[in-house]
């Protein structure tokens, strides 16, 4: 009989951070049933990686980014909502 959820996440809980990291990437990976998706987002990934250690892209922190896509869009200083993205 298998032990209810909440004692077995308590139990993870309590493991080493390496042996929680272990764990995650194995249930991620027992998740992952597209395979050619999985290589088209790390295709992606890579991509944009080689692209931010070109000297002709510029990176930004994301409070940066926002301000610049806020002065873009017209967006006053508030939080963004739905009402002001219509």
């Amino acid at each position: 009989m298998s032990r209810p959820l909440e004692a077995l996440t308590a139990e993870i809980l309590h493991l080493p951070n390496a042996e929680r990291t272990e764990l995650l990437d194995r249930l991620v990976a027992s998740l992952d049933q597209d395979e050619a998706c999985d290589l088209a987002w790390d295709g992606l990934a890579a991509e944009r990686e080689r692209a931010l250690e070109s000297p002709h892209i510029e990176a930004l922190d994301g409070p940066e980014t926002i301000a610049r896509l806020r002065a873009e869009f017209n967006l006053d200083a508030g939080p963004a909502t739905s009402e002001k993205l219509r």
